[in-house]
């Protein structure tokens, strides 16, 4: 019988408000899937709306991880980043890939540092610059629209998007990045529809997956896309497959906390969808 499947999660640890570490061992691991984490920071809540919140940054931990856990010999099926707070911690993780990634390791790489057009304010104006050198090594990258842009030297531009304009979009992601794919999210051609697109460099092979929109913002739903992503795409789904998976159970997580009436600072109701999740993501592969 052959064993789990194992993927290594580096993230900060939000203790309240549901994102992050809190997030993708949950989801990862509901998918069957073994999940070791590397946490960066350990924070009271997510930055997000909450103020007064503790910050423990865990940077100078890091290597020492790695080195033991090179010491074990363990194969990571794929290597997953997400929130990093220094551009110190950008070049720790460009290290740890170098050490930890085998030649059947998958690096998906969210670029998280800005939405709604602004940089996140903790964030110095070059820190797209040192996210961009990630991105460089990854084979997926899951940028929204604003950090696309910020990561490609451009002025972001608000949806309604036109079809033609995110295939470019996505395809000068990889080109000027050197990524192997990109998943853009945020994506919307309408007012009543969003979701993500889908672009693989190799093949040129370009997706959309779409669902209705809801009308509320909820912080941590960019961790509960990616890391049903990443589940997917270690299942064995392709590119467009893990995005369409991606999109439903994050959309059905925001409808369950939108119909709830849920503070949009505490994250989404995904852990009513963790049941179902292998049933989507092999319903999802078997189209």
């Amino acid at each position: 019988m052959a064993g789990l499947k194992r993927v290594l999660a580096v993230h900060d640890v939000s203790c309240f408000g549901k994102c992050s570490l809190t997030v993708a061992l949950p989801i990862i691991s509901a998918a069957g899937i073994e999940t070791t984490v590397l946490p960066t920071a350990v924070l009271s809540t997510h930055t997000g709306g909450f103020e007064g919140f503790t910050y423990r940054d865990l940077t100078e931990d890091v290597m020492g991880i790695v080195e033991h856990w090179q010491t074990l010999g363990l194969h990571f099926d794929a290597i997953y980043s997400g929130f990093l707070g220094s551009f110190e911690q950008i070049d720790l993780l460009i290290e740890l890939i170098s050490r930890l990634k085998s030649s059947d390791t998958q690096v998906i790489v969210d670029p998280v540092m800005a939405d709604h057009g602004e940089l996140y304010g903790l964030f110095p104006a070059d820190f797209p610059q040192g996210i961009a050198r990630l991105c460089a090594v990854a084979d997926v990258i899951i940028p929204n629209t604003t950090e696309a842009a910020l990561l490609l030297g451009r002025d972001w531009t608000p949806p309604p998007y036109d079809e033609a304009v995110v295939r470019g979009l996505c395809q000068d992601l990889c080109e000027e990045l050197g990524a192997a794919a990109t998943v853009l999210t945020g994506v919307s051609f309408d007012e009543e529809h969003l979701g993500a697109a889908s672009f693989e460099a190799s093949s040129g092979r370009f997706a959309l997956a779409q669902e209705a929109l809801i009308p509320e913002m909820y912080h941590g739903t960019g961790d509960v896309f990616g890391s049903v992503l990443v589940a997917a795409l270690v299942r064995g789904a392709t590119l467009a497959q893990a995005a369409e998976a991606a999109v439903r159970f994050t959309v059905a997580s925001i409808a369950r906390s939108y119909e709830a009436g849920t503070d949009n600072r505490y994250g989404v109701d995904f852990e009513n969808g963790l049941a179902g999740l292998v049933a989507l993501i092999e319903e999802v592969k078997a189209r």
